[in-house]
Formats: C-alpha cells, structure tokens, sequence
C-alpha cells in the first residue's frame, strides 16, 4: 500500500512454470498487498506452481487470448479495490523491481498510466530483443505517434501502470482478445485525455521468455496501424467507432 492506494500487481500467464518462481521473488511485498495470476488454460503447471506460491490464481478453462487474460485480469483486480493496478508478465522478461517506481508515479496523481519502455534504456538490443521486432517496434511508434499526436518512446510493452479509474472508465470488453489488445487500450487511454508517463526499463530476451512468432507479429503490425487509423479517423469525427465510447 503507498499512502492508503491499495496495489495490485496482476500477472497474466501462459505457460509460465519456468520463469513465475523467479518472477514472483523479486516482487517487492512491502507495498504490493495483492498479486493476481490469471492462467490461460496453460499446458504446463503454470496453476499449480502459482498456487504452491500462495498467489492468488484464476485458471481459464479455455485459451481466451493475451488480451481476454487481461480482461479477466483487471476485473478481478478491480473486485479487490484496486486502487493502482500493475500488469507484469511472470515470463521474468520485465524485472519486477520496478513497481515501486511506477506505482508512486501513479500515487503523485502526475500521471494515471505509466509504461516501462525498453526504448529509453537504449538496451533493447543488448537485451536480445530480435531486429526485425526492434524496428517493427521504431517503425510502427513513429507511425502511432504521428497520427495519435504523442511523442512516446514505444507503444509496445508489456509492462504496465494503471490508475483504477482508467480500468473503470475504458471500454476494454470492446477490444481484442488478441495481442493488439495492449495496443487498442493505450490508444483509448490517450483517446480519452488521460495522463501517460514511462520509465526506463531493461528488457530480458530468452528460450523461456514468452515472445509471438513472425506471422502473428505481421497480424498484430497491421492490428495496430488499424488501431492508430481508428483513433485518427475518430478525432475527426469520421466514425464512430466503439473502442473509443467511454463506459
């Protein structure tokens, strides 16, 4: 807890038995006061490892998608009285060590989302992200900031602060329950005038590190240039699309 908020870190899992042990340890206990793992019908023992952990764990008996896990994610979070919610993936690729610094950023009221960007440390390379996914990753940010009028460093990572209102106030059942989930919702956070901040986070690229192949890359490149479209296209008045109706 930071200054009576209650924080809530949530942890969307899909076959995370190698890595959730190491993940969860370094999770800072002393201001985190519920941990959340939804498991996406798993082939492993990503539940029983969780549970083994005293983790709080959903199990989906059916594959929902990255995005469905995050619906079911934030639903349960928000049943908790979350006041500032942090998705973490347990594939240990983001350290946990930074949740103090993006929960306090979300407790100052300066900011009611942060991301932690693996573009500002400049390491996403050293780290071993792949090149075709780090220029995808600049090629599609330049692309995103210019027609969403941001000057973010990317749109793309998996590490995430949200203050409770935006989890209220989003109309996130409209959006996929695929990967460009992540995407859709940070569009709406900017749609709808809400304050984004980032931080500088180190990224780990390894066999156990959850990552999409080149074909569902291509699928979520083209998700998100239909996203940023969407929004432009919205700010207008063109359309009126239903990602962008405020619940």
């Amino acid at each position: 807890m930071i200054r009576n908020k209650k924080v809530v870190v949530v942890l969307p899992a899909y076959n995370a038995e190698k890595t959730l042990e190491a993940t969860y340890s370094e999770i800072p206990k002393d201001i985190v006061d519920e941990i959340i793992l939804v498991d996406d019908a798993s082939s492993d023992k990503t539940a029983d490892m969780a549970k083994s952990l005293g983790i709080k764990t959903i199990v989906h008996p059916e594959n929902k998608g990255y995005g469905g896990n995050q619906k079911t994610c934030y639903r349960e979070a928000l049943k908790l009285g979350a006041d500032i919610v942090i998705m973490l993936h347990p594939d240990y690729q983001y350290t946990p060590k930074l949740i103090p610094a993006m929960a306090y950023l979300i407790e100052s009221g300066e900011f009611d989302a942060v991301l932690g960007s693996r573009i500002l440390s400049g390491g996403a390379l050293r780290g071993g992200m792949p090149f075709y996914k780090y220029l995808s990753n600049r090629i599609l940010t330049f692309i995103q900031n210019i027609l969403l009028g941001q000057k973010l460093s990317e749109y793309h990572t998996g590490y995430r602060a949200f203050r409770r209102e935006i989890l209220e106030r989003l109309p996130l059942e409209e959006n996929s329950d695929d990967f460009v989930f992540d995407n859709q919702m940070l569009s709406q956070i900017i749609f709808f005038g809400y304050k984004v901040g980032e931080i500088s986070c180190p990224a780990k690229y390894f066999a156990e590190a959850s990552s999409i192949n080149f074909r569902r890359s291509i699928k979520y490149g083209l998700g998100v240039l239909l996203t940023a479209v969407k929004f432009a296209l919205q700010k207008t008045g063109i359309i009126n699309s239903p990602l962008f109706r405020k619940n």
